[in-house]
């Protein structure tokens, strides 16, 4: 989540800031960096204009770990991976999605750890709703475009170009030729999700750009997250 940042800190580094350009990273085989609470460590996926500008990255808090109350301009999402991740408002099991919108406040912690997908500063906009999401939830899930697909429908908003969702594959699943406006981001969640391009095992993290194209499948069967537009 947000980073503090002192006077003497080094300039962050863009990472993967041209969105133009396909990205398949490893995240498993990824070093943890560390960042300036401590116990809060993280691997950037996506970084542009260092700690004030757009960070898609997965961050990772130790047992007890907690970042000071800070603001959230232009939003924050939050997919709980792992262990527990709570604030003020509460505390969120592994399975959770969360958008905290624009101009939102708290004070984020794990008593007990945990890890989480994080994309901050790349939802302005001033009627954006808070979301806490059980994606657990059986009930939650619907049928896909293809036999095989179950959809759960995390975020989308009219006159917003992003829609995220959760996608679980069944072993043998196919999906058809397909472009992406406004491009495409994938993490593999469990599994192996697969195309003509190649094979993503759990933990690939893939952004296709706008108007790429694809033919995904799944062998093994999977989970992704997805987000489309935006990009």
């Amino acid at each position: 989540m947000h980073t503090l940042k002192s006077p003497s800190s080094p300039a962050l580094a863009d990472v993967n800031a041209d969105t133009t350009q396909r990205v398949v990273i490893k995240t498993t085989s990824m070093p943890w960096e560390p960042s300036p609470s401590g116990t809060v460590s993280r691997k950037p996926l996506y970084r542009e204009g260092g700690e004030s500008g757009p960070v898609t990255s997965l961050v990772r808090y130790a047992p007890g770990g907690a970042f000071p109350e800070h603001a959230h301009p232009e939003g924050e999402e939050i997919l709980v991976l792992d262990g527990v991740f709570s604030d003020e408002r509460g505390d969120y099991p592994a399975g959770t999605f969360l958008m905290n919108p624009h101009g939102s406040r708290h004070s984020p912690r794990s008593q007990t750890g945990c890890t989480l997908f994080v994309r901050l500063r790349q939802y302005p906009g001033m009627d954006r709703p808070r979301l806490v999401e059980n994606t657990t939830a059986r009930d939650s899930w619907r049928p896909g475009l293809v036999d095989g697909l179950e959809v759960r429908p995390l975020y989308s908003q009219g006159g917003y170009p992003q829609s995220v969702a959760l996608v679980r594959w069944a072993p043998g699943t196919h999906f058809q030729r397909h472009t992406h406006w406004g491009g495409e981001e994938i993490l593999v969640l469990e599994g192996e999700f697969a195309d003509e391009h190649g094979r993503y095992p759990q933990g690939t993290w893939i952004r296709s750009p706008h108007m790429s194209q694809h033919t995904p499948f799944s062998d093994v069967g999977c989970l992704i997250y997805v987000r489309v537009g935006g990009l």
